[in-house]
């Protein structure tokens, strides 16, 4: 019993050192670093502010229609 231990833990032993004998070769390739190009669309600013702008004067309208004893 004793010697199929020796001989299996021999052989796990010889198993591990082959592996860590492996040689691993890494080759790093040059990184290129470009500028980044932003575009922002402003397009909702600008499309709130005209819904503003032609409420107020939808309201002014809707007073104007109304006449000076119906209003709010």
């Amino acid at each position: 019993m004793k010697a199929s231990l020796l001989v299996v833990m021999t052989g796990m032993c010889l198993i591990c050192l082959m592996h860590a004998c492996t040689r691993h070769e890494i080759q790093i390739a040059p990184v290129e670093v470009k500028p980044i190009h932003i575009t922002i669309d402003v397009n909702v600013r600008v499309d709130k502010a005209l819904d503003d702008f032609f409420n107020d004067l939808d309201e002014q309208e809707e007073e104007l229609d109304r006449g000076p004893s119906q209003k709010k």
